[in-house]
């Protein structure tokens, strides 16, 4: 994007030599090969892919790379003012976010947004490099060279999807950089970024094995790319395409983990403790001796937690919620028992002091081996899961047959049914769900994407793309009322402005790119 040698280094030092599962996760370089012959073997068009799984938009959902600023997918969330960073005086982006005045403050705010745009410019690069080169290696296995492009189309349409909801319109290379012919790019309308994306993704769906994510040695598979494809399509509200490809995943091999009980064996337990669930479509993984997941866990805690543990030198609150957010839950929601979601209390047993807090803490981020033990965690990072399956899959067949039909009512039923403490059936709630108009039963998915995703960063998505804010009372528990975006005053009393919808263009990347216009209202120039 910024220059040639700039564009190929990116494409070489980005690749990784992963081609044995054992080292999926291992890095090792290979920037000493020019381009012209980076793609001339199976195992460079191999290693180049997999250099994918851990660049751009994947990292933004699972890096834990500082103690003081959680994963910049996190970042959104604070325009809402339901969640804060207590360091935010030092991670003024978070600040900015949540005050709604991240205009005056472009340039703060635009440190964050260049590696955005960089790191998902780097991806796309790579994955055009793939698409490009690919077909013309020769291989042995017909159908693995097909896997490859499909799961570099894949990455491309992931990375473009973040990069659009996020800057709206933007650049939209499909060649790799490989000379001075397309390095000043105008910006591509956002429409016409997405048809790039859904045809991406439905070749990949076309194309790559129908398992579950685990059962693929964590390699994208048809799920993956198909729960994508649904979240895609519900995102620009085409409601009848999103139902086709959430039902995909609805009925493939991948399904919601069950409670044991509603304490410690809980799904929600099993999900913050266990990898390889048959619930997790896609996750960022993580191993204890080659990528550990860095800060992850200490995000549960607040600073106090340093009198408490020994294995981390730095406790911070950087993604908690406010406790009117947590009205979001009706009193009986297992999701609001103390650790399922969150947590108030933890005793450390192998000193018996405890950490105590009134602001909640995030117990779903604990990995006790980590905190206790070892000082590494190896919990990978879901984001996609299929309880959001079903929950696009409620959303999208219910407006797509404009009627709250069975079909749609059961599966947000599962949902609740899961989270419920009273032993009321998945039956018994699809019977009360269908009584519900459809504006009702449509706002009463978007509530239960409100308790069920809080901690995976999708709440600004669902903002951007019903262009409503989720008012949460402060008095009543689970009462949600849901407000013209644009008007309204997010949880820190700051009313959003159209221009608050999208992020910044970084300064960098204005200057670097002549041809690039900044987004409404925040600055142009330093």
């Amino acid at each position: 994007m910024k220059t040639k040698n700039f564009a190929i280094a990116i494409l070489l030092t980005g690749a990784l030599s992963l081609s044995s599962c054992e080292k999926f996760l291992e890095e090792n370089p290979d920037s000493n090969e020019q381009l012209e012959v980076f793609f001339k073997t199976e195992a460079q068009a191999t290693a180049n892919v997999n250099a994918l799984y851990r660049r751009g938009a994947p990292v933004r959902y699972g890096n834990a790379g500082s103690a003081y600023l959680g994963p910049t997918a996190s970042i959104p969330t604070f325009l809402t003012g339901y969640f804060t960073n207590s360091y935010e005086n030092q991670e003024l982006v978070c600040a900015y976010s949540r005050q709604l005045v991240r205009q005056q403050n472009t340039r703060i705010v635009s440190n964050t947004m260049n590696s955005i745009w960089d790191d998902g410019y780097s991806a796309i690069n790579i994955a055009n490099g793939g698409i490009k080169h690919i077909p013309d290696i020769a291989m042995p296995n017909e159908q693995n060279k097909k896997v490859l492009i499909a799961t570099s189309k894949f990455f491309r349409a992931f990375n473009y999807f973040y990069l659009v909801k996020t800057f709206g319109d933007v650049p939209m290379p499909t060649l790799p950089t490989e000379d001075l012919s397309n390095l000043y790019l105008t910006r591509t309308a956002a429409a016409d970024v997405y048809k790039l994306i859904e045809t991406d993704l439905k070749e990949a769906v076309e194309v790559l094995p129908a398992v579950t994510f685990t059962d693929n040695k964590k390699r994208i598979t048809k799920y993956v790319a198909a729960m994508t494809l649904a979240n895609v399509y519900l995102q620009q509200g085409k409601f009848a395409d999103a139902a086709t490809y959430s039902k995909m995943v609805v009925n493939s091999a991948h399904g919601l983990t069950a409670n044991d009980d509603l304490k410690m064996n809980s799904a929600y337990n099993k999900l913050r403790k266990t990898d390889d669930l048959a619930e997790s479509i896609y996750a960022y993984e993580f191993d204890g001796a080659i990528n550990s997941s860095g800060w992850w866990t200490t995000y549960a805690f607040n600073g106090s937690a340093t009198a408490v543990f020994d294995k981390y030198s730095i406790f911070e609150r950087v993604y908690g919620p406010t406790k009117r957010f947590l009205n979001v839950y009706k009193a009986d929601d297992l999701r609001i028992q103390p650790n399922q979601f969150f947590h108030w209390e933890y005793k450390n047993p192998n000193n018996e002091k405890v950490w105590k807090s009134d602001d909640a803490g995030v117990w779903y981020f604990v990995d006790e081996s980590a905190l206790l033990n070892t000082g590494r965690g190896t919990k990978d990072w879901n984001i996609y899961r299929y309880a959001e399956a079903l929950l696009i899959a409620a959303e999208s067949t219910a407006k797509a047959s404009n009627a709250v039909t069975a079909e749609a009512a059961g599966y947000l039923a599962r949902i609740k049914a899961r989270a419920s403490t009273t032993n009321k059936t998945v039956a018994q709630f699809t019977t009360e769900l269908q009584g519900l108009s459809l504006n009702a039963f449509v706002e009463e998915v978007w509530n239960e994407r409100l308790r069920e995703l809080p901690l995976e960063f999708k709440m600004w998505d669902d903002c951007l793309r019903t262009g409503k804010f989720p008012n949460i009372s402060t008095t009543e528990k689970g009462k949600i009322t849901w407000v013209n975006l644009v008007g309204a005053q997010n949880a820190s009393g700051a009313t959003f402005k159209d221009s608050d919808l999208l992020w910044p263009i970084s300064l960098d990347e204005l200057q670097r790119n002549p041809e690039l216009t900044q987004n409404k209202d925040y600055q142009a120039t330093n």
